[in-house]
């Protein structure tokens, strides 16, 4: 029997399995339960990855890494359940040390944190260039602007 016509897939992700649908069906799964995706900024993003990357890390660390607070976001992680306080470091104050979660590994499709592409695969990655000012666009001659 053909399984990748399947409705639904058993996936194994975050030490876990998952019933899930395959990509072909987004659409139709989108209509069924309304709404759209959440969606997450620069700043959320970036936070994350530096959590993913450096955990167990403290907000401070992560401040230092990024250049500006990170209270606010540190906390819209939590509350979706994508980081969590992993216990405290052994220094003054004893701050909290985050680290991400299981839902974390759900969202990215990971089996675990070794499945994070290294620098070397990320530096790999080619990406297409936008095209906006400053940028002609294929056989436009500079002087016929």
């Amino acid at each position: 029997m053909d399984s990748t016509r399947r409705g639904v897939r058993l996936v194994e992700v975050a030490g876990g399995y998952q019933l899930r649908t395959p990509k072909e069906n987004a659409d139709w799964v989108k209509k069924f339960l309304g709404g759209r995706p959440a969606r997450m900024g620069r700043a959320t993003l970036e936070t994350l990855a530096i959590i993913a990357y450096r955990q167990p890390v403290t907000k401070a660390e992560i401040e230092a890494i990024r250049g500006v607070d990170v209270d606010g976001v540190v906390n819209t992680l939590m509350e979706r359940s994508l980081i969590r306080a992993v216990g405290r470091k052994d220094v003054p104050g004893r701050p909290f040390l985050f680290g991400t979660t299981a839902e974390f590994l759900q969202l990215f499709n990971m089996k675990d944190l070794s499945e994070l592409p290294t620098l070397k695969e990320l530096d790999e990655i080619t990406l297409p260039e936008p095209v906006g000012e400053g940028v002609l666009a294929e056989g436009v001659d500079e002087d016929s602007r």
